[in-house]
């Protein structure tokens, strides 16, 4: 899976959000000011171009939809964001995420609960 740029990964947010989308309706989800339309047609053309999204064409008209879930994109970045910022550590991550974010003690337990959970699942699988 290619990586996406910041302005490719918005747009892809968009696209997962309305689940299908003209040009003009992802325009119609940016912040003003708002790019130019044939601007952000380039970039829908060059997410299709790289797999995210497919299209339905009507006439000269694209109504464009994922073709990859935002949920195995999700997978895909977070494991490229472990290994090159946490060296593949998860013990590094949650440290990270402890110390920097500052997490309540609500928050810390409510980590440590999932974390037993998952231990339990694992021995009784």
């Amino acid at each position: 899976m290619e990586q996406l740029t910041q302005t490719e990964e918005r747009i892809m947010q968009i696209v997962w959000e309305l689940e299908s989308a003209f040009v003009k309706d992802i325009i119609e989800q940016m912040p003003e000011p708002k790019p130019p339309y044939n601007t952000i047609s380039s970039v829908v053309r060059l997410l299709e171009k790289k797999g995210y999204v497919s299209h339905k064409a009507y006439g000269k008209t694209y109504e464009y939809f994922p073709a990859i879930a935002k949920a195995d994109y999700s997978k895909v970045t977070f494991r490229k964001m472990l290994g090159n910022y946490f060296e593949g550590s998860y013990k590094s991550l949650v440290s990270f995420i402890v110390n920097e974010e500052k997490l309540s003690e609500k928050e810390i337990q409510e980590l440590q609960a999932l974390i037993a959970e998952q231990a339990t699942n694992k021995s009784n699988s």
